[in-house]
């Protein structure tokens, strides 16, 4: 037995969870691209490689090439679950879920479509996703582990992989019928590669007013300009884009809901929470909430 060279955590789990048995046949070993299969609690390659599922019930299919990205801590997958629960995202969630609808019913092939979320965090948009498009099983990608334990536990139509999403996806050819990419990177190439023909992309990106009431205040990173454009270069080279929605509303925000608003993002990495409780306390003055606008852009694009 060859084993796989990635982080691996030591099972003691009885067996492979169920959402991660069924996504497994979709599934590719990081270091050879072979399919895997569950054997046990270990997803297992025709060359040897082996992964054991972490007892948390999710699996590191970590290639070795090192990360490329800071992954989100447990702090921020707890804040952004926390957020996403409030309902202020709804309108997010269910532009995006009705975007992976899209697909065309060729990329289910025999059975019903497979979902795949790359930068999944806790999982909210995927299993939005699943739900609306009926699909076995949804596939979250995410470098980072707190990620990864959250998707596990979402129930047996969804699992947790721990992968970096700018390398070679862990995931065969034209095996997915849709492709979430939520306020993350995109990598084209691999996208493309994955999806079945007549399958989706669906990319939230920020509108240039998202969160500006919280920009300066909170010293958050801000919207870069022409983010549209980029997108569409980057993802037309290997897609046809066939469908775009603009959303915009305002948001009013209790303090702890605007912290969590903070914390969930790459601002966090760059404040601290005692600052941010002290901004937003600022913001509010003697109001009981503050007005903050959300805005985003979800483009769909299809594979011909």
């Amino acid at each position: 037995l060859v084993v796989g060279t990635g982080p691996v955590e030591v099972s003691s789990v009885a067996e492979v969870p169920p959402g991660l048995r069924t996504a497994a046949p979709a599934l590719a070993c990081p270091h050879c691209g072979a399919a895997l299969e569950p054997d046990e609690a270990t997803l297992i390659c025709a060359a040897g490689h082996s992964f054991d599922v972490a007892r948390q019930g999710y699996v590191t299919l970590l290639g070795g090439g090192g990360a490329a990205v800071v992954a989100d801590d447990a702090a921020m997958i707890d804040a952004r679950g926390r957020f996403l629960e409030t309902g202020h995202y709804s309108a997010f969630l269910s532009a995006v879920a009705d975007g992976a609808a899209a697909a065309e019913d060729a990329a289910a092939g025999a059975g019903s479509p497979l979902i795949l979320d790359c930068g999944a965090g806790e999982g909210s948009y995927l299993s939005a996703a699943v739900e609306r498009t009926g699909a076995r099983v949804g596939i979250g990608l995410d470098l980072s582990k707190p990620a990864a334990r959250r998707l596990a536990r979402r129930g047996p139509r969804s699992c947790g992989v721990v992968a970096n999403g700018w390398d070679r996806l862990p995931v065969g050819d034209g095996v997915v019928s849709a492709v979430l990419s939520v306020f993350a990177p995109r990598n084209a190439a691999e996208f493309a590669r994955v999806l079945a023909p007549g399958g989706v992309v669906v990319a939230l990106t920020p509108g240039p007013r998202h969160l500006h009431e919280l920009v300066g205040p909170l010293g958050m990173i801000s919207v870069e300009e022409g983010k549209v454009a980029r997108l569409d270069s980057v993802l037309g080279r290997h897609l046809e884009l066939v469908g775009r929605e603009s959303l915009d509303w305002v948001m009013d925000l209790g303090p702890d809901a605007a912290c969590d608003l903070v914390a969930m993002g790459p601002s966090a990495h760059h404040t601290e929470p005692e600052a941010r409780r002290r901004a937003v306390e600022a913001l509010l003055g003697a109001d009981d909430t503050v007005p903050v606008s959300a805005s985003g852009l979800v483009s769909v694009y299809r594979k011909a």
